[in-house]
């Protein structure tokens, strides 16, 4: 099967069509995204290493660089590695023929040694070779789980940014924004009302507001507070 914008793997991997720059609402991780854009577009750093809490939005903006990059002609690869563990690390050969490699969750590959080796071997091949290289991951090299101590000194070398959560007035915003992309009509008021219903975590807002969406093209109904508490049963 083929892996979104070019690398043959033994699985199917595919880009999020929504995980896009221009949709994702930074907060106060602005210099991150500024960071990311300019690393794709090879004016910035070549290897930035992300991480955060779930939900804050490194997988989002991992897959986002590799469509900005794609929409520059450039080659890149997004490998989810909690996703890839069952496979052997000989995915990682080939890569550096890439522009830009993304590896999310690299914690998934803490202990398993020949992971680890094998990550730190495409670490120096795509440094001397130029390729730009994002890193997403629950928490810090120091504190990720991984043991190889030549691999945590490696990922640690680079740019490193901790994702925050959005505050509760910017995910009013982010939402509005997910909504107004979708060409739907957000109040303010309802904005607040989704909020005050729902977890508070931005992944199950997204999804609510999927469903929220679904129904209003069936029905052909504006989103008022009666319509979504039909939808969702409140």
């Amino acid at each position: 099967m083929t892996v979104e914008l070019g690398i043959q793997l033994p699985l199917g991997v595919q880009l999020r069509d929504d995980a896009t720059f221009d949709n994702f609402f930074p907060g106060s991780n602005a210099q991150i995204l500024f960071a990311l854009r300019r690393l794709v577009k090879g004016t910035g750093e070549p290897f930035i290493y992300l991480w955060g809490q779930a939900g804050v939005g490194c997988s989002h903006l991992l897959q986002a660089a590799c469509h900005e990059a794609d929409g520059y002609g450039l080659s890149a690869v997004y490998l989810p590695m909690e996703e890839l563990v069952e496979y052997s690390p000989e995915i990682y050969e080939g890569l550096e023929g890439l522009d830009l490699v993304c590896l999310d969750n690299v914690q998934a590959i803490g202990g398993k040694r020949e992971w680890e080796v094998g990550l730190f071997d495409l670490y120096n091949r795509l440094k001397d070779d130029g390729v730009r290289l994002v890193i997403g991951a629950s928490a810090a090299p120091s504190k990720s789980g991984l043991k190889l101590p030549d691999l945590v000194s490696r990922l640690s070398w680079g740019l490193s940014y901790q994702l925050q959560p959005l505050s509760e007035a910017e995910k009013l915003s982010a939402l509005q924004l997910r909504a107004n992309q979708r060409g739907l009509d957000l109040h303010e008021d309802v904005a607040r009302y989704l909020l005050q219903r729902c977890d508070h975590s931005m992944n199950h807002l997204l999804k609510v507001l999927d469903t929220l969406d679904e129904a209003s093209l069936t029905a052909q109904r504006r989103l008022t507070k009666p319509f979504i508490r039909d939808v969702m049963g409140w």
